[in-house]
């Protein structure tokens, strides 16, 4: 894989720069996380393409369209972002083409296209037509099958961008050499893609906090190393968070790990009331300046976030689903479009 630090000495003054990003989140700190990137290709290319999408619309549906991200982007990098919002492949080409030197395009929602989400070739090779080499700075959908993330880099000179790089990087220290003890705290959805986390980690593994919707849709299941709830909070006879005793106890295995991973909410966070477990991990993890820490997950890092813990992590993976499959050891479509090819 080629990543764009190669590209610090090349002469860029004449390409365009196709950058595919992610802005599918509440708020745009996946958007912040890529700004080093985009800095870099302003400066080193005649003008930049951003290509990314919101939501899983059928068709066009206005409260999905990326408008409103072009003038957060814009804030963002100090730059006015020239948003395009038609697909007429020629009429962007010439746009772009016509537009001054150190231009910044964001085109609209990819996800309008059916193709997008098909991976069609076809879309790949219209897209194609308006850069010269393609970046991928969206680890979060680096896990999809789709045209601009897995067609369109194997048409162009591809690259992994900075906040790519960083991933992987973090990503595989967990997963080749981790400092132990290591301790994994899943809860959430998603439980077949945290199954197969937990079997793939298991020997590297000291202990598998689980929580959320995870202990009653796994309770039953066979998870060497599986450290479960001692008592909950409920509501009407349902389990909402755990309770405090769980708390106690998942604090002080954090407490003691020197690497810590954590994907998804032992609580219902969507209700203050049932937010306590959620915040007693939050607390420990960020209190454990010894250990190396990641979080991925939106849900999980927005709250993090609300909390002002953010800060107190070393690392914040912009993926959910893409960091489960990645600690699971599956190959990411987007990953293997960067890797192979003619170019």
């Amino acid at each position: 894989m080629k990543y764009l630090k190669d590209l610090a000495r090349r002469n860029l003054k004449e390409k365009t720069a196709i950058l595919r990003l992610d802005f599918n989140t509440e708020d745009n700190w996946r958007m912040a996380a890529s700004v080093p990137t985009v800095h870099f290709l302003m400066k080193k290319c005649r003008s930049v393409v951003i290509l990314s999408h919101q939501g899983r619309p059928a068709g066009f549906e206005a409260p999905l369209s990326l408008r409103k991200k072009a003038l957060s982007l814009g804030k963002l990098i100090k730059k006015t972002v020239i948003f395009v919002p038609h697909f007429r492949f020629k009429d962007i080409r010439g746009l772009i083409d016509a537009s001054p030197a150190g231009s910044v395009f964001l085109l609209e929602n990819l996800r309008f296209l059916k193709g997008e989400s098909e991976n069609s070739a076809g879309l790949a090779k219209q897209l194609a037509t308006l850069g010269d080499f393609y970046v991928n700075d969206a680890f979060a959908v680096s896990h999809r099958t789709a045209a601009s993330v897995v067609s369109l880099p194997k048409l162009l000179p591809r690259y992994a961008g900075f906040e790519l790089e960083a991933e992987l990087k973090s990503l595989n220290r967990v997963m080749k050499n981790p400092r132990r003890p290591l301790v994994l705290i899943l809860g959430g959805l998603k439980i077949e893609d945290k199954l197969d986390l937990a079997r793939n980690l298991e020997k590297r593994a000291s202990a598998f906090l689980i929580g959320g919707a995870l202990t009653l849709g796994v309770l039953k299941r066979n998870i060497r190393k599986a450290i479960w709830p001692i008592d909950f909070r409920r509501e009407n006879g349902v389990i909402k968070d755990i309770g405090e005793m769980t708390e106690k106890l998942f604090s002080g295995k954090i407490k003691s790990a020197k690497t810590v991973i954590w994907n998804g909410p032992v609580g219902d966070i969507g209700r203050k009331e049932f937010r306590s477990g959620t915040q007693a991990v939050a607390r420990a993890i960020a209190r454990n300046s010894a250990a190396f820490t990641i979080v991925g997950g939106g849900e999980t890092v927005m709250f993090l976030k609300k909390l002002k813990l953010d800060k107190k992590i070393d690392f914040i993976s912009t993926g959910g689903g893409a960091m489960l499959d990645f600690l699971a050891g599956k190959k990411l479509p987007g990953l293997a479009a960067l890797e192979s090819g003619k170019f």
